[in-house]
């Protein structure tokens, strides 16, 4: 199993909900030739409509693996979690640093003195252990669905993720631990903090009971002067963390071989969070810049090593004000990051500082400094693993847009939805910028559903292109009228695969698990899943997310492939921010072209809208006019 509960107590509002549906095969099997016939030249698409319909033909391979397949949703309580946790993330040999983790980026902080970065940390602290006491207690209010089919309850088990999951590296597949029951231990919860590349235990709790702020503060004080101390220093391990899987599993082997290693290991693997106090980038403080220190810390130069990447939430408090939160993305979505985030940022912006008298703060046991023992050959594993590090920071090319001439009410008082409008703009970008459509993905969640996680939102459909061609074709001129009428049929298919979707109807979990019960039945791999349409259809070169939130934060993440973008977005009243990636080493992209792309997009769509506006106004004037009742001069 992918995934491992220990002492696990199942939400009870979950199990009210329903199962995760195994769409039908026909319909999963129209669906994939509508979404790639656009997207691949005619000969190759006939080529994959003869091997799609021989996969679906009456007792064929595909209903032998439908049928199995429904067997399994009737078994167990979600069908496709372990396959799609596994293909998602634990199969996935790339380093988690910029690849895989997303971050949160929070609001700028100013601070005076380092004193003033430990309160602030000593704040987040106190704000993490009372969000996760509202977690222990079940307390969370159940979420409702927004925006498409609204008020549908949610499945809240990701939550109970948050801080109690770790990601072991695994030579070829990772492990996904979950201590469910964390809070029946809680007289040992401890946090990790990371400061100068050392690691410290910091214990939350002291005879039975949680440490203050105050308390914490000074804790943190006493970790900040241990770390001075150049003598007891041990190399770089955290370094290790964020190099490909199968490096880190060989290294934690070889560290594992030790004792004084093991017991280090258990204590980080065991902790609540890591707490990165890193020191100042010597970057300027823009929004791009913040984003690129938060999804790698600057490589091993700066705060690159500071970090323990297998943790699932790590936070980061610069002494030069750049904060946020990095996380492991296996264990939950970006929604339940924004919601924990959200809280803490107003957590922290809340009470004012409570000064209190040193002699009132409890003795409390020291922090203790994490011990490493290090022979030649785990020596040798940090120039390589900071040199991997270092180049995925050298080819990280970002750009966080905010683009300013409107915002998600513009597009609300057009009668369109927020969501679908950017997709469109994104498509309109990326042709602009290639000429063509490409494979997309874009999350969608299935928290309707029992532990319900995301499928996917196939963006580039054909009449997102069709809207495409005539708002960049030059040979041929389109009204805008013809324009407009585009633009709303692209919508509204964007619209509809989004419905689909997030009622368990989209087609990417359901072939990945007719693909997984291929392979458990010992079976040849059907040649659906052999063609080169599926496989490139698979290449998400344009990989999307909607992450809103209502405090000043946003997320980002890095591309999926070497030639693709990343592209996170967060709608607001009057303004839309964008954070594209790519890499530099691809000759193919470039976040500052797509990003002007779609600031050119966006606003000829404005102005198609406006435009389109001003010419009903005008026709419904006319017919005002024209129907007036005659009035004699009597």
């Amino acid at each position: 199993m992918p995934i491992l509960e220990k002492e696990t107590t199942r939400d009870p509002d979950s199990q009210a909900l329903p199962k995760v549906p195994v769409p039908p095969l026909k319909q999963t099997l129209d669906t994939y030739l509508k979404c790639v016939q656009h997207l691949v030249d005619e000969e190759q698409f006939k080529r994959t409509k003869a091997i799609v319909e021989k996969f679906g033909a009456p007792g064929g391979t595909g209903e032998v693996l439908q049928k199995k397949l429904l067997e399994r949703r009737d078994k167990t309580i979600n069908w496709v979690y372990d396959y799609w946790l596994e293909d998602m993330y634990l199969n996935n040999r790339l380093a988690l640093t910029v690849n895989s983790s997303p971050v949160m980026v929070f609001p700028k902080q100013t601070f005076r003195d380092q004193a003033d970065a430990l309160r602030y940390a000593a704040r987040l602290t106190s704000g993490v252990l009372e969000y996760k006491s509202l977690i222990d207690a079940r307390a969370l209010p159940v979420e409702f669905a927004r925006g498409q089919l609204a008020g549908t309850p949610l499945c809240m088990e990701q939550y109970y993720r948050l801080f109690t999951s770790y990601r072991y590296p695994g030579l070829k597949t990772d492990k996904l631990e979950v201590q469910m029951n964390a809070a029946s231990s809680s007289s040992s919860e401890h946090i990790i903090v990371a400061r100068k590349n050392q690691f410290f235990v910091l214990d939350v709790v002291a005879k039975g009971k949680q440490l203050s702020e105050m308390e914490i503060f000074s804790q943190l004080e006493k970790i900040m002067a241990m770390a001075e101390n150049a003598e007891e220093r041990f190399p770089p391990f955290g370094v290790l963390t964020s190099d490909g899987r199968t490096e880190w599993a060989q290294a934690r082997d070889a560290l594992t071989k030790d004792q004084t290693n093991r017991d280090t290991l258990a204590l980080i693997e065991s902790c609540l969070c890591v707490l990165c106090l890193d020191e100042p980038s010597g970057m300027k403080p823009t929004d791009t810049n913040r984003a690129l220190l938060m999804l790698h810390g600057g490589g091993q130069e700066k705060n690159g090593s500071n970090r323990w990447y297998d943790k699932s939430m790590q936070f980061v408090v610069g002494m030069d004000g750049i904060c946020g939160v990095v996380c492991e993305h296996s264990p939950f979505e970006g929604v339940v990051l924004v919601h924990c985030s959200e809280y803490l940022v107003k957590y922290i912006s809340g009470s004012p500082w409570k000064t209190v008298s040193s002699t009132s703060i409890k003795a409390l046991p020291h922090p203790r400094r994490l011990l490493w023992k290090c022979n030649a050959h785990i020596q040798g594993l940090f120039p390589a693993a900071g040199e991997r590090l270092q180049r995925l920071v050298n080819n990280l090319d970002m750009d966080v847009f905010k683009f300013k001439d409107y915002g998600k009410e513009f597009i609300k008082k057009r009668k369109m939805s927020p969501d679908a409008f950017i997709q469109v703009a994104l498509q309109l970008a990326f042709y602009k910028c290639n000429r063509r459509l490409v494979s997309t993905y874009e999350s969608a969640s299935i928290r309707r559903f029992q532990g319900g996680r995301v499928d996917n939102i196939r963006s580039a459909t054909a009449e997102a292109l069709a809207f495409v061609r005539s708002m960049t074709d030059e040979k041929t001129t389109f009204t805008d009228q013809e324009k407009m009428k585009q633009l709303k049929e692209a919508i509204n298919a964007q619209t509809n695969y989004t419905i689909g979707a997030i009622t368990g109807m989209a087609i990417d979990n359901h072939l990945l698990g007719l693909v997984r019960i291929a392979k458990e039945l010992n079976m040849e791999k059907p040649e659906i899943f052999c063609d080169e349409t599926y496989l490139a259809s698979n290449q998400f070169i344009l990989s999307t997310s909607q992450v809103p939130t209502t405090v000043e934060m946003f997320c980002c993440y890095g591309p999926v492939v070497p030639n693709g973008y990343g592209a996170c977005y967060n709608p607001q009243p009057d303004h839309i921010l964008f954070c594209v990636s790519s890499f530099w080493e691809s000759t193919q992209t470039s976040s500052a072209v797509f990003v002007k792309a779609l600031n050119e997009g966006l606003l000829e769509i404005r102005d198609l809208c406006n435009s389109s506006s001003a010419a009903a106004t005008r026709l419904a004037d006319s017919h005002q006019g024209t129907s007036q009742p005659h009035k004699s001069g009597k």
